[in-house]
Protein backbone atom coordinates (compact mmCIF):
# COMPACT_ATOMS: atom_id res chain seq x y z
CA UNK A 1 0.00 0.00 0.00
CA UNK A 2 1.38 3.55 -0.62
CA UNK A 3 0.11 6.87 0.80
CA UNK A 4 1.08 10.25 1.40
CA UNK A 5 3.67 10.41 4.63
CA UNK A 6 3.39 14.94 4.99
CA UNK A 7 2.62 16.71 8.40
CA UNK A 8 -0.95 15.87 9.52
CA UNK A 9 -2.45 19.38 8.90
CA UNK A 10 -5.74 20.94 10.40
CA UNK A 11 -7.49 20.42 7.01
CA UNK A 12 -6.28 16.77 7.06
CA UNK A 13 -7.59 16.25 10.84
CA UNK A 14 -11.15 17.35 10.17
CA UNK A 15 -11.41 15.83 6.82
CA UNK A 16 -10.55 12.53 9.05
CA UNK A 17 -12.58 13.76 11.93
CA UNK A 18 -16.03 14.06 9.32
CA UNK A 19 -15.79 10.47 7.85
CA UNK A 20 -14.84 8.89 11.57
CA UNK A 21 -18.66 10.64 12.54
CA UNK A 22 -20.20 8.50 10.77
CA UNK A 23 -22.61 5.88 12.30
CA UNK A 24 -20.88 3.59 14.53
CA UNK A 25 -21.44 -0.17 16.41
CA UNK A 26 -19.14 0.16 18.65
CA UNK A 27 -17.46 2.31 21.04
CA UNK A 28 -15.77 5.02 19.47
CA UNK A 29 -11.51 5.42 20.13
CA UNK A 30 -8.93 7.81 17.73
CA UNK A 31 -6.88 5.59 15.01
CA UNK A 32 -3.97 7.48 16.43
CA UNK A 33 -4.81 6.21 20.33
CA UNK A 34 -1.87 4.72 22.00
CA UNK A 35 -4.47 2.78 24.54
CA UNK A 36 -4.92 -0.88 23.65
CA UNK A 37 -7.93 -2.30 22.94
CA UNK A 38 -10.72 -3.64 24.78
CA UNK A 39 -11.06 -6.87 25.84
CA UNK A 40 -14.08 -8.38 24.34
CA UNK A 41 -13.89 -12.46 23.79
CA UNK A 42 -15.60 -13.58 21.15
CA UNK A 43 -15.24 -17.50 19.07
CA UNK A 44 -12.27 -16.13 16.91
CA UNK A 45 -11.00 -13.73 19.92
CA UNK A 46 -10.41 -15.56 23.56
CA UNK A 47 -9.31 -12.27 25.07
CA UNK A 48 -5.57 -12.81 24.70
CA UNK A 49 -3.00 -11.97 21.70
CA UNK A 50 -3.78 -14.94 19.27
CA UNK A 51 -2.51 -13.70 16.09
CA UNK A 52 0.33 -14.81 15.75
CA UNK A 53 -1.34 -18.28 16.26
CA UNK A 54 -3.32 -17.84 13.44
CA UNK A 55 -3.58 -20.80 10.96
CA UNK A 56 -2.41 -18.89 7.90
CA UNK A 57 0.00 -17.45 10.13
CA UNK A 58 1.82 -20.72 10.73
CA UNK A 59 0.71 -21.72 6.60
CA UNK A 60 2.54 -19.15 5.37
CA UNK A 61 6.02 -19.51 7.64
CA UNK A 62 5.97 -23.55 6.63
CA UNK A 63 5.07 -22.28 2.72
CA UNK A 64 8.43 -20.10 3.08
CA UNK A 65 10.13 -22.20 4.83
CA UNK A 66 9.57 -25.47 1.95
CA UNK A 67 10.19 -22.82 -0.80
CA UNK A 68 13.89 -21.94 0.44
CA UNK A 69 14.43 -25.84 0.64
CA UNK A 70 13.47 -26.30 -2.21
CA UNK A 71 15.98 -23.35 -3.74
CA UNK A 72 18.74 -25.07 -1.29
CA UNK A 73 18.57 -28.59 -2.79
CA UNK A 74 17.68 -28.11 -6.27
CA UNK A 75 20.87 -25.40 -6.53
CA UNK A 76 23.13 -27.84 -4.55
CA UNK A 77 22.31 -30.62 -6.40
CA UNK A 78 22.49 -29.49 -9.97
CA UNK A 79 25.20 -27.42 -9.37
CA UNK A 80 27.46 -30.46 -7.70
CA UNK A 81 26.47 -32.77 -9.92
CA UNK A 82 27.05 -30.72 -13.38
CA UNK A 83 30.50 -29.35 -12.00
CA UNK A 84 31.75 -33.18 -11.38
CA UNK A 85 30.12 -34.29 -14.94
CA UNK A 86 32.65 -31.79 -16.41
CA UNK A 87 35.72 -33.33 -14.34
CA UNK A 88 36.15 -31.36 -11.14
CA UNK A 89 37.13 -33.06 -8.07
CA UNK A 90 34.02 -33.69 -5.69
CA UNK A 91 35.90 -31.26 -3.02
CA UNK A 92 35.86 -28.73 -5.77
CA UNK A 93 31.96 -29.39 -6.82
CA UNK A 94 31.14 -29.04 -3.49
CA UNK A 95 32.33 -25.45 -3.27
CA UNK A 96 30.97 -24.75 -6.29
CA UNK A 97 27.50 -25.79 -5.41
CA UNK A 98 27.95 -24.28 -1.79
CA UNK A 99 28.83 -20.89 -3.57
CA UNK A 100 26.10 -21.35 -5.91
CA UNK A 101 23.67 -22.38 -3.38
CA UNK A 102 24.47 -19.26 -1.16
CA UNK A 103 24.55 -16.83 -3.99
CA UNK A 104 20.98 -18.18 -5.79
CA UNK A 105 19.37 -18.44 -2.19
CA UNK A 106 20.90 -14.44 -0.95
CA UNK A 107 19.71 -13.10 -3.99
CA UNK A 108 16.20 -14.42 -4.42
CA UNK A 109 15.61 -13.05 -0.68
CA UNK A 110 17.69 -9.59 -1.88
CA UNK A 111 14.97 -9.22 -4.78
CA UNK A 112 11.84 -10.26 -1.75
CA UNK A 113 11.17 -13.63 -3.43
CA UNK A 114 10.96 -15.35 -0.20
CA UNK A 115 8.15 -12.80 1.09
CA UNK A 116 4.48 -14.18 1.75
CA UNK A 117 2.85 -11.81 -0.75
CA UNK A 118 5.02 -12.95 -3.45
CA UNK A 119 4.97 -16.39 -3.07
CA UNK A 120 1.67 -18.81 -4.24
CA UNK A 121 0.25 -16.19 -6.62
CA UNK A 122 0.90 -14.64 -9.91
CA UNK A 123 4.82 -14.70 -12.23
CA UNK A 124 6.87 -12.76 -9.99
CA UNK A 125 8.35 -15.66 -8.04
CA UNK A 126 9.85 -17.57 -11.06
CA UNK A 127 10.88 -14.41 -12.31
CA UNK A 128 12.64 -13.87 -9.64
CA UNK A 129 14.62 -17.40 -9.92
CA UNK A 130 15.72 -16.44 -13.69
CA UNK A 131 17.36 -13.53 -12.69
CA UNK A 132 18.86 -15.20 -9.92
CA UNK A 133 20.42 -17.60 -12.04
CA UNK A 134 21.77 -15.44 -14.39
CA UNK A 135 23.18 -13.55 -11.30
CA UNK A 136 25.04 -17.19 -10.45
CA UNK A 137 26.35 -17.50 -13.93
CA UNK A 138 27.94 -14.28 -13.53
CA UNK A 139 29.54 -15.12 -10.09
CA UNK A 140 30.85 -18.86 -10.93
CA UNK A 141 32.28 -16.95 -14.15
CA UNK A 142 34.04 -14.47 -12.25
CA UNK A 143 35.62 -17.58 -9.57
CA UNK A 144 36.51 -18.66 -12.40
CA UNK A 145 38.77 -15.72 -14.12
CA UNK A 146 39.70 -14.17 -10.71
CA UNK A 147 41.15 -17.23 -8.94
CA UNK A 148 42.98 -20.61 -9.74
CA UNK A 149 39.72 -22.64 -9.01
CA UNK A 150 38.70 -24.46 -12.39
CA UNK A 151 35.04 -24.11 -12.95
CA UNK A 152 34.06 -26.86 -15.43
CA UNK A 153 31.83 -24.75 -18.45
CA UNK A 154 28.97 -27.63 -17.19
CA UNK A 155 28.58 -25.70 -13.95
CA UNK A 156 27.05 -23.08 -16.05
CA UNK A 157 26.14 -24.58 -19.34
CA UNK A 158 23.87 -27.51 -17.73
CA UNK A 159 23.40 -26.89 -13.49
CA UNK A 160 21.88 -23.34 -14.07
CA UNK A 161 19.26 -24.47 -16.67
CA UNK A 162 18.55 -27.16 -14.48
CA UNK A 163 18.79 -25.02 -11.84
CA UNK A 164 15.72 -22.95 -13.35
CA UNK A 165 13.81 -25.67 -14.60
CA UNK A 166 13.84 -27.94 -11.62
CA UNK A 167 13.23 -24.52 -8.97
CA UNK A 168 10.61 -23.64 -11.22
CA UNK A 169 9.02 -26.88 -11.61
CA UNK A 170 9.38 -27.59 -7.62
CA UNK A 171 7.71 -23.93 -6.85
CA UNK A 172 5.23 -24.80 -9.28
CA UNK A 173 3.68 -28.33 -7.54
CA UNK A 174 3.96 -26.61 -4.20
CA UNK A 175 1.97 -23.70 -5.10
CA UNK A 176 -0.35 -26.32 -6.63
CA UNK A 177 -0.60 -28.12 -3.06
CA UNK A 178 -1.57 -24.65 -1.93
CA UNK A 179 -4.41 -23.27 -4.27
CA UNK A 180 -5.58 -27.24 -3.50
CA UNK A 181 -5.85 -26.24 0.27
CA UNK A 182 -7.22 -23.11 -0.59
CA UNK A 183 -9.74 -25.00 -2.55
CA UNK A 184 -10.59 -26.45 0.75
CA UNK A 185 -10.78 -23.48 2.39
CA UNK A 186 -7.60 -23.99 4.40
CA UNK A 187 -4.42 -21.90 4.45
CA UNK A 188 -6.64 -18.48 4.16
CA UNK A 189 -6.43 -15.15 5.55
CA UNK A 190 -9.08 -13.77 7.51
CA UNK A 191 -10.45 -10.77 5.81
CA UNK A 192 -12.74 -7.59 6.20
CA UNK A 193 -13.57 -5.44 3.06
CA UNK A 194 -14.46 -1.71 3.91
CA UNK A 195 -16.05 1.03 1.84
CA UNK A 196 -19.68 1.87 0.15
CA UNK A 197 -22.24 -0.42 -0.16
CA UNK A 198 -21.83 -0.48 -3.47
CA UNK A 199 -17.60 -1.06 -3.98
CA UNK A 200 -18.04 -3.43 -0.73
CA UNK A 201 -20.80 -5.96 -2.98
CA UNK A 202 -18.37 -5.60 -6.27
CA UNK A 203 -15.12 -6.51 -4.37
CA UNK A 204 -16.21 -9.06 -2.39
CA UNK A 205 -18.31 -11.23 -5.46
CA UNK A 206 -14.47 -10.88 -7.40
CA UNK A 207 -12.76 -12.31 -4.59
CA UNK A 208 -15.05 -15.19 -3.68
CA UNK A 209 -14.69 -16.48 -7.44
CA UNK A 210 -10.84 -16.24 -6.87
CA UNK A 211 -9.95 -17.94 -3.89
CA UNK A 212 -6.29 -19.41 -4.70
CA UNK A 213 -6.01 -15.52 -4.50
CA UNK A 214 -6.52 -16.72 -0.23
CA UNK A 215 -8.62 -13.90 0.63
CA UNK A 216 -11.20 -15.03 2.94
CA UNK A 217 -13.65 -12.93 3.49
CA UNK A 218 -15.27 -12.74 6.59
CA UNK A 219 -17.63 -9.56 6.54
CA UNK A 220 -17.59 -5.98 6.01
CA UNK A 221 -17.51 -2.69 8.02
CA UNK A 222 -19.92 0.04 5.73
CA UNK A 223 -19.64 3.75 5.07
CA UNK A 224 -22.89 4.00 6.08
CA UNK A 225 -24.69 1.25 8.39
CA UNK A 226 -28.22 1.36 7.38
CA UNK A 227 -29.86 -1.94 7.21
CA UNK A 228 -31.43 -1.86 3.71
CA UNK A 229 -28.14 -0.90 2.62
CA UNK A 230 -26.60 -4.00 4.69
CA UNK A 231 -28.76 -6.38 3.24
CA UNK A 232 -27.18 -5.88 -0.59
CA UNK A 233 -23.78 -7.58 0.84
CA UNK A 234 -24.07 -10.91 1.22
CA UNK A 235 -21.82 -11.02 4.23
CA UNK A 236 -22.27 -9.69 8.03
CA UNK A 237 -21.88 -6.37 9.00
CA UNK A 238 -19.71 -5.95 11.25
CA UNK A 239 -19.26 -2.01 12.12
CA UNK A 240 -19.09 0.77 10.27
CA UNK A 241 -15.64 2.62 9.07
CA UNK A 242 -14.68 3.69 12.64
CA UNK A 243 -14.92 0.41 14.13
CA UNK A 244 -12.61 -0.91 11.84
CA UNK A 245 -9.52 -1.57 14.21
CA UNK A 246 -12.22 -3.02 17.16
CA UNK A 247 -13.29 -5.33 14.37
CA UNK A 248 -10.32 -6.41 13.19
CA UNK A 249 -9.15 -7.30 16.93
CA UNK A 250 -12.18 -8.75 17.67
CA UNK A 251 -12.42 -11.01 14.99
CA UNK A 252 -8.73 -11.71 14.70
CA UNK A 253 -8.73 -10.19 11.18
CA UNK A 254 -5.42 -10.55 9.65
CA UNK A 255 -6.37 -8.38 6.26
CA UNK A 256 -8.23 -5.26 5.29
CA UNK A 257 -9.42 -4.21 2.38
CA UNK A 258 -10.15 -0.90 1.34
CA UNK A 259 -12.37 -0.62 -1.48
CA UNK A 260 -12.79 2.52 -3.48
CA UNK A 261 -12.51 5.96 -1.91
CA UNK A 262 -14.27 5.22 1.36
CA UNK A 263 -11.34 7.06 2.87
CA UNK A 264 -9.48 9.83 2.06
CA UNK A 265 -5.54 10.18 2.37
CA UNK A 266 -4.78 11.35 5.94
CA UNK A 267 -7.66 8.52 7.45
CA UNK A 268 -5.61 5.80 5.48
CA UNK A 269 -2.74 7.03 7.30
CA UNK A 270 -4.53 6.96 10.93
CA UNK A 271 -6.06 3.72 10.09
CA UNK A 272 -2.49 2.42 9.19
CA UNK A 273 -1.38 3.49 12.70
CA UNK A 274 -4.22 1.00 14.08
CA UNK A 275 -3.94 -1.63 11.95
CA UNK A 276 0.00 -1.82 12.96
CA UNK A 277 -1.03 -2.03 16.57
CA UNK A 278 -4.06 -4.45 16.04
CA UNK A 279 -1.77 -6.65 13.44
CA UNK A 280 -3.13 -6.82 10.60
CA UNK A 281 -2.43 -5.99 7.29
CA UNK A 282 -3.72 -3.05 5.51
CA UNK A 283 -4.82 -3.22 1.62
CA UNK A 284 -6.21 -0.71 -0.63
CA UNK A 285 -8.50 -1.34 -3.88
CA UNK A 286 -7.94 1.47 -5.95
CA UNK A 287 -10.98 1.02 -8.43
CA UNK A 288 -8.34 0.01 -11.26
CA UNK A 289 -10.14 -3.42 -13.23
CA UNK A 290 -8.38 -5.69 -14.85
CA UNK A 291 -5.14 -3.86 -14.97
CA UNK A 292 -1.68 -6.26 -14.35
CA UNK A 293 0.50 -4.91 -11.18
CA UNK A 294 3.32 -4.74 -14.12
CA UNK A 295 0.99 -1.75 -15.81
CA UNK A 296 1.38 0.18 -12.93
CA UNK A 297 4.54 2.13 -11.15
CA UNK A 298 4.11 4.73 -8.24
CA UNK A 299 5.61 8.33 -8.32
CA UNK A 300 6.16 10.37 -5.95
CA UNK A 301 5.53 14.06 -6.83
CA UNK A 302 4.95 17.01 -4.48
CA UNK A 303 4.43 14.59 -1.46
CA UNK A 304 1.62 12.59 -3.23
CA UNK A 305 2.08 8.98 -4.35
CA UNK A 306 0.82 8.89 -8.04
CA UNK A 307 0.11 5.77 -9.63
CA UNK A 308 1.08 5.86 -13.30
CA UNK A 309 -0.90 2.87 -15.71
CA UNK A 310 1.02 1.95 -18.78
CA UNK A 311 -1.45 2.85 -21.68
CA UNK A 312 0.97 1.49 -24.93
CA UNK A 313 3.52 -1.78 -24.81
CA UNK A 314 7.11 -0.84 -24.69
CA UNK A 315 8.42 -1.35 -28.20
CA UNK A 316 10.87 -4.21 -26.93
CA UNK A 317 7.70 -6.11 -25.39
CA UNK A 318 6.16 -6.15 -28.90
CA UNK A 319 9.45 -7.29 -30.43
CA UNK A 320 9.78 -10.14 -28.20
CA UNK A 321 6.55 -11.00 -28.80
CA UNK A 322 7.16 -11.05 -32.89
CA UNK A 323 10.16 -12.64 -32.42
CA UNK A 324 8.62 -15.72 -29.88
CA UNK A 325 5.63 -16.14 -32.30
CA UNK A 326 8.28 -16.35 -35.00
CA UNK A 327 11.11 -19.01 -33.59
CA UNK A 328 8.53 -20.85 -31.55
CA UNK A 329 5.41 -21.02 -34.27
CA UNK A 330 8.69 -22.12 -37.07
CA UNK A 331 9.80 -25.02 -34.09
CA UNK A 332 6.27 -26.05 -33.81
CA UNK A 333 5.23 -26.34 -37.65
CA UNK A 334 8.31 -28.17 -38.11
CA UNK A 335 7.70 -30.93 -35.76
CA UNK A 336 4.46 -31.45 -35.82
CA UNK A 337 4.26 -31.86 -40.00
CA UNK A 338 4.34 -35.69 -39.41
CA UNK A 339 0.93 -34.98 -37.61
CA UNK A 340 -0.55 -32.39 -39.91
CA UNK A 341 0.23 -34.51 -42.87
CA UNK A 342 -1.23 -37.70 -40.76
CA UNK A 343 -4.33 -35.67 -40.55
CA UNK A 344 -5.02 -34.49 -43.78
CA UNK A 345 -4.61 -37.61 -45.19
CA UNK A 346 -6.90 -39.20 -42.44
CA UNK A 347 -9.27 -36.19 -43.73
CA UNK A 348 -9.14 -36.81 -47.36
CA UNK A 349 -9.78 -40.38 -46.95
CA UNK A 350 -12.65 -40.40 -44.75
CA UNK A 351 -14.79 -37.96 -46.51
CA UNK A 352 -14.87 -36.30 -49.61
CA UNK A 353 -13.52 -32.63 -49.84
CA UNK A 354 -10.46 -31.05 -49.24
CA UNK A 355 -8.14 -31.88 -46.52
CA UNK A 356 -8.04 -28.48 -45.47
CA UNK A 357 -9.86 -25.98 -45.13
CA UNK A 358 -9.64 -22.05 -45.47
CA UNK A 359 -11.47 -19.27 -44.17
CA UNK A 360 -11.75 -15.04 -44.04
CA UNK A 361 -10.85 -14.18 -40.59
CA UNK A 362 -10.73 -10.32 -39.20
CA UNK A 363 -6.85 -9.65 -37.77
CA UNK A 364 -5.10 -6.80 -35.88
CA UNK A 365 -6.35 -3.82 -36.35
CA UNK A 366 -9.45 -5.18 -38.79
CA UNK A 367 -7.27 -6.16 -41.46
CA UNK A 368 -8.44 -9.59 -43.23
CA UNK A 369 -6.74 -12.92 -43.66
CA UNK A 370 -6.98 -16.56 -44.60
CA UNK A 371 -6.91 -19.15 -42.07
CA UNK A 372 -5.96 -22.65 -42.74
CA UNK A 373 -7.36 -25.10 -40.19
CA UNK A 374 -7.46 -29.50 -40.80
CA UNK A 375 -11.20 -29.61 -41.86
CA UNK A 376 -13.12 -31.95 -39.65
CA UNK A 377 -16.55 -30.82 -40.80
CA UNK A 378 -18.22 -31.86 -43.91
CA UNK A 379 -17.85 -29.63 -47.20
CA UNK A 380 -21.03 -28.03 -47.02
CA UNK A 381 -20.59 -26.77 -43.34
CA UNK A 382 -21.21 -23.05 -43.93
CA UNK A 383 -24.44 -23.30 -45.49
CA UNK A 384 -25.86 -25.29 -42.90
CA UNK A 385 -24.78 -22.98 -40.72
CA UNK A 386 -27.36 -20.74 -40.67
CA UNK A 387 -29.67 -23.22 -40.36
CA UNK A 388 -28.20 -24.31 -37.04
CA UNK A 389 -27.58 -20.82 -35.43
CA UNK A 390 -30.98 -21.15 -33.25
CA UNK A 391 -29.07 -24.70 -32.00
CA UNK A 392 -25.94 -23.11 -30.84
CA UNK A 393 -24.86 -23.82 -27.36
CA UNK A 394 -23.13 -20.69 -26.56
CA UNK A 395 -24.49 -17.57 -25.82
CA UNK A 396 -23.74 -14.33 -27.19
CA UNK A 397 -22.17 -14.02 -31.15
CA UNK A 398 -20.27 -17.37 -30.76
CA UNK A 399 -21.66 -20.28 -32.95
CA UNK A 400 -20.94 -23.78 -30.92
CA UNK A 401 -22.42 -26.62 -30.55
CA UNK A 402 -21.42 -29.97 -28.62
CA UNK A 403 -23.25 -32.45 -31.29
CA UNK A 404 -22.95 -30.66 -33.98
CA UNK A 405 -24.01 -32.45 -36.87
CA UNK A 406 -21.34 -30.99 -39.85
CA UNK A 407 -18.65 -32.75 -37.98
CA UNK A 408 -17.02 -36.00 -39.58
CA UNK A 409 -16.06 -38.63 -37.22
CA UNK A 410 -12.09 -38.04 -37.84
CA UNK A 411 -13.24 -34.33 -37.17
CA UNK A 412 -14.83 -35.19 -33.84
CA UNK A 413 -11.14 -36.96 -33.01
CA UNK A 414 -9.45 -34.17 -34.73
CA UNK A 415 -10.92 -31.00 -32.31
CA UNK A 416 -10.86 -33.67 -29.51
CA UNK A 417 -7.12 -33.43 -29.62
CA UNK A 418 -7.26 -29.49 -31.18
CA UNK A 419 -5.00 -31.12 -34.08
CA UNK A 420 -7.33 -29.11 -36.68
CA UNK A 421 -5.59 -25.92 -35.08
CA UNK A 422 -2.33 -27.41 -36.21
CA UNK A 423 -2.23 -25.42 -39.60
CA UNK A 424 -2.23 -21.89 -38.23
CA UNK A 425 1.73 -22.09 -37.42
CA UNK A 426 1.73 -21.58 -41.03
CA UNK A 427 -0.37 -17.99 -40.06
CA UNK A 428 1.66 -17.52 -36.97
CA UNK A 429 4.74 -17.94 -39.45
CA UNK A 430 3.07 -15.56 -41.88
CA UNK A 431 2.95 -12.71 -39.18
CA UNK A 432 -1.34 -13.06 -39.38
CA UNK A 433 -1.67 -14.45 -35.87
CA UNK A 434 -0.04 -15.13 -32.72
CA UNK A 435 0.62 -17.59 -30.36
CA UNK A 436 -1.65 -16.24 -28.03
CA UNK A 437 -4.26 -13.90 -28.72
CA UNK A 438 -8.01 -13.76 -28.82
CA UNK A 439 -9.83 -15.77 -31.49
CA UNK A 440 -9.77 -14.81 -34.75
CA UNK A 441 -13.32 -13.79 -35.35
CA UNK A 442 -15.32 -13.55 -38.92
CA UNK A 443 -17.09 -10.71 -40.88
CA UNK A 444 -20.33 -10.95 -39.56
CA UNK A 445 -19.36 -11.60 -35.59
CA UNK A 446 -17.09 -7.76 -35.65
CA UNK A 447 -20.07 -6.07 -37.57
CA UNK A 448 -22.08 -6.71 -34.28
CA UNK A 449 -19.71 -5.60 -31.96
CA UNK A 450 -20.17 -3.38 -29.25
CA UNK A 451 -17.68 -0.51 -28.67
CA UNK A 452 -15.53 -2.63 -26.19
CA UNK A 453 -15.71 -5.88 -27.37
CA UNK A 454 -13.89 -3.94 -30.91
CA UNK A 455 -10.56 -3.66 -28.48
CA UNK A 456 -10.20 -7.60 -29.06
CA UNK A 457 -8.67 -6.19 -32.36
CA UNK A 458 -5.55 -4.52 -30.75
CA UNK A 459 -3.56 -7.07 -31.29
CA UNK A 460 -3.02 -9.94 -33.13
CA UNK A 461 -5.39 -12.89 -33.01
CA UNK A 462 -3.97 -16.49 -31.46
CA UNK A 463 -3.83 -19.83 -31.59
CA UNK A 464 -4.65 -20.10 -27.84
CA UNK A 465 -5.44 -17.32 -25.34
CA UNK A 466 -6.75 -16.54 -21.80
CA UNK A 467 -9.97 -17.55 -22.67
CA UNK A 468 -9.44 -20.87 -23.78
CA UNK A 469 -7.00 -21.90 -20.49
CA UNK A 470 -10.04 -20.89 -18.46
CA UNK A 471 -12.80 -23.14 -19.83
CA UNK A 472 -12.37 -23.20 -23.53
CA UNK A 473 -15.89 -23.66 -25.21
CA UNK A 474 -17.29 -24.13 -21.57
CA UNK A 475 -17.29 -20.29 -20.57
CA UNK A 476 -20.43 -17.69 -21.68
CA UNK A 477 -20.18 -15.16 -24.04
CA UNK A 478 -19.59 -12.34 -21.83
CA UNK A 479 -17.07 -13.95 -19.84
CA UNK A 480 -15.24 -15.26 -22.97
CA UNK A 481 -14.74 -11.04 -23.93
CA UNK A 482 -14.02 -9.51 -20.32
CA UNK A 483 -10.53 -12.48 -20.37
CA UNK A 484 -9.89 -11.50 -24.02
CA UNK A 485 -10.12 -7.61 -22.82
CA UNK A 486 -8.00 -8.51 -19.92
CA UNK A 487 -5.66 -10.22 -21.87
CA UNK A 488 -5.49 -7.22 -24.34
CA UNK A 489 -4.89 -4.69 -21.76
CA UNK A 490 -1.80 -7.04 -19.84
CA UNK A 491 -0.63 -8.91 -22.39
CA UNK A 492 2.98 -9.60 -21.43
CA UNK A 493 6.13 -12.22 -22.68
CA UNK A 494 5.45 -13.72 -19.36
CA UNK A 495 2.06 -14.10 -19.71
CA UNK A 496 2.01 -15.74 -23.18
CA UNK A 497 4.40 -18.22 -21.73
CA UNK A 498 2.33 -19.07 -18.85
CA UNK A 499 -0.76 -19.46 -21.24
CA UNK A 500 0.69 -22.07 -23.95
CA UNK A 501 1.68 -24.12 -20.80
CA UNK A 502 -1.84 -23.85 -19.17
CA UNK A 503 -3.03 -24.46 -23.56
CA UNK A 504 -0.74 -27.72 -23.26
CA UNK A 505 -2.68 -29.25 -19.88
CA UNK A 506 -6.18 -27.97 -21.50
CA UNK A 507 -5.40 -29.73 -24.80
CA UNK A 508 -3.88 -33.15 -22.86
CA UNK A 509 -6.92 -33.08 -20.53
CA UNK A 510 -9.65 -32.12 -23.44
CA UNK A 511 -11.38 -29.95 -21.07
CA UNK A 512 -14.06 -28.01 -23.04
CA UNK A 513 -12.81 -29.18 -26.82
CA UNK A 514 -15.73 -30.00 -29.20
Amino acid sequence: MFMTLTADSGADRAETWVERRRPALHPRRSWASPEPFVRRPTEHNSGEDVLGAMPWTRSASGYQRITVAIDVVVALAVVVAAAALGGAGWLTAGLLGLLATGTHVSFVAALRGYERHNLGDGPAEFQVVLRSAVVVAAVLMAVAFLTPVQVPREAVLVGLPALVTLACAGRYVHRRVLHASRARGQAMMRTIVVGSTVSVRDLVRDLGTAPHHGYLVIGTCLADVVDDEAAQVPLPTLGALSDIPQVVHDHAVQVVVVAGDALGGPALRRLSWALRRAGAELVVAPGLVEVAQERVTVHPTAGLSLLRLEIEPPRRRLMAKAVLDRVLGLVALVLLSPVIAAGALAVRLTSPGPAFYTQTRVGVDGREFRIWKLRSMYVDADRRRAELLDRSDRDGLMFKMAADPRITPVGRVLRRLSFDELPQFWNVVRGDMSLVGPRPPLREEVSAYHDAVHQRLNVKPGITGLWQVSGRSDLPWDESIRLDLRYVDNWSVTMDLMILWKTFRAVVGGAGAY
